[in-house]
């Protein structure tokens, strides 16, 4: 069972007295999509994961998001829980995220993990395809855009390798709600460029992409890893977009061996 943090859907495991590790989903899924990796880090981990505001279960209230509002919730759920220095990890939206509070306030942070994401912000044809997404939703529903758009975030392979993770995830998105969708589509469209802060990371960070992702792939990852002094980059084998569960084992490992060396 969770609970609610400023109306945010936050899910705690493992011992309050281990070190902190949040855990940031991407769009437009949940933190169930952390579930592998924290069912084995908890251990050794409290680790803590939250439904992003619109997503999973955190209602979407009016669907006015934006970025910074996601970094004023992610600041929320620290306080509340009084975590001193965790570590970060964000996925794709959740990389977003995790960018841009570090760029406004490094220091809160002990270790970063940047798991299939971008610094760059949209471009004007990026702003549009979020704009027809929009228009998608509006005309024909969020299990539309969802039917269209999960397929692109896996490996070609995927629905037939993994079809249960595949299915289970693409119904999940399908269900999510259409204001809490959209807002989070105008938030990523609206979202600043964090790519000039990189160079100011100075705390241990490790970069994961699957070696297929065709959204933000090893090519723009690498880019930032060289921006970002002293990181650590893996390419997943086997695994598209959604590394954390097309490959779960291997994202799971090099996330425990970067944690070993970093804390």
């Amino acid at each position: 069972m969770g609970k609610y943090v400023n109306g945010i859907a936050v899910y705690e495991h493992g011992d309050r007295n281990n070190p902190p590790v949040i855990f940031i989903h991407g769009f437009p899924y949940n933190s169930t999509m952390w579930s592998q990796q924290i069912k084995k880090l908890k251990e050794s981990y409290y680790c803590i994961a939250y439904d992003v505001r619109g997503l999973g279960d955190t209602p979407p209230g009016d669907g006015q998001f934006t970025i910074e509002m996601f970094v004023d919730d992610l600041f929320s759920v620290m306080d509340s829980l009084d975590l001193d220095k965790p570590i970060v990890t964000g996925f794709s939206m959740g990389g977003y995220i995790t960018l841009r509070a570090i760029e406004r306030e490094h220091d809160r942070f002990r270790a970063v993990i940047l798991c299939d994401t971008k610094s760059e912000a949209d471009d004007d044809t990026g702003r549009i395809k979020r704009a027809g997404a929009i228009s998608t939703i509006d005309k024909e529903g969020v299990e539309k855009f969802a039917s269209d758009f999960v397929p692109m975030t896996f490996g070609d392979d995927a629905q037939q390798q993994i079809p249960e993770t595949y299915n289970t995830t693409l119904e999940q998105a399908k269900n999510e709600s259409p204001i809490g969708v959209k807002g989070c589509l105008l938030a990523m469209a609206a979202r600043t460029d964090t790519t000039a802060a990189l160079g100011n990371i100075g705390i241990p960070t490790l970069l994961l992409v699957g070696e297929k992702d065709t959204l933000t792939p090893p090519s723009v990852m690498k880019d930032m890893h060289e921006k970002i002094a002293g990181s650590d980059m893996v390419t997943i084998p086997k695994a598209g977009h959604m590394s954390p569960l097309e490959n779960p084992e291997a994202v799971t490992q090099n996330i425990q061996e970067f944690l070993s060396r970093s804390i």
